[in-house]
């Protein structure tokens, strides 16, 4: 994610590209954007100056590291409480106990594949269109629980 060039991401489109070399799995992964998560892409974007990297950084790869943000976690003083990957617990958690999506698009969403060899070989549906619609109500989940407690903080 942190090292994804501006080319390979384009906001407009509205759907991140992820390749399948970058992929746990080796699949390309698909993810829709939100209307918050492109607004801040466009704000990274003007930040990040003429770098081709979203996340640059003077070190030797020209990005942020893959650790940034759990020593980012550390220093808010959630060390051994909480992990960059368990968000993606968090989300498929809320988005289940929501009741609104079907597991499989939740699924989908957090790049799982499924296990059944019968259904995985005649089933290569992406569901974008309800993803698209899971991530927007996910953003504006989220977006509502920092309003609620007057928690945002302004990217600049």
């Amino acid at each position: 994610m942190y090292r994804e060039h501006r080319r390979k991401q384009r906001a407009e489109s509205a759907q991140w590209r992820i390749p399948a070399e970058r992929m746990k799995m080796r699949l390309e992964h698909l993810v829709p954007l939100s209307r918050q998560a492109i607004a801040v892409l466009r704000k990274l974007r003007a930040l990040s100056g003429s770098s081709p990297n979203i996340f640059p950084s003077p070190g030797r790869e020209g990005c942020m590291s893959s650790n940034t943000m759990l020593y980012a976690l550390y220093r808010m003083g959630y060390h051994s409480r909480a992990t960059t990957h368990g968000f993606r617990g968090l989300a498929s958690t809320i988005l289940n106990e929501s009741n609104l999506f079907n597991r499989d698009w939740i699924e989908r969403q957090l790049a799982h594949v499924e296990r059944n060899e019968v259904r995985r070989a005649y089933n290569a549906a992406e569901w974008m269109p309800d993803r698209r619609r899971m991530m927007q109500w996910w953003a504006d989940h989220i977006t509502a629980m920092a309003l609620e407690g007057d928690n945002i903080v302004p990217l600049s």
